[in-house]
């Protein structure tokens, strides 16, 4: 399974067609306490760039952007009980989507790790 990183911060695995996607440790750190997440429903489509949600902190509000094209499979409810679960454990057990991905080579667009952690410096 490989990982992919966004400059949005998002984090991207995929495992054929579908990817979870989530927010990565430094802009969990950045956004400081998770109080509240805002998620779309599973069916929600979307392309790459739109909005598909909110992460809102003690700090300030943040949108999640869709690394890829897709359909929304599941989102975590996790985050609806435990939005906290974000700061715990994000880019584990508080993954935020899984989704269908429409075109499988637009992860060719997104950083390596080796890359992300150059881009946070």
């Amino acid at each position: 399974m490989s990982t992919y990183y966004s400059e949005d911060h998002e984090w991207i695995t995929v495992e054929g067609d579908i990817a979870t996607i989530g927010i990565t440790a430094h802009a969990a750190e950045q956004l400081g306490e998770v109080v509240f997440v805002e998620q779309k429903e599973a069916d929600d489509e979307f392309e790459k760039g739109d909005e598909i949600g909110v992460i809102e902190s003690v700090k300030a509000a943040s949108e999640i952007y869709a690394p890829v094209d897709g359909t929304i499979v599941e989102a975590n409810e996790l985050l609806e009980g435990n939005p906290a679960a974000l700061n715990d454990s994000p880019e584990a057990d508080a993954w935020i989507y899984k989704v269908k991905m429409s075109d499988t080579s637009q992860v060719d667009d997104l950083m390596s790790e080796a890359d992300y952690k150059s881009f946070i410096g």
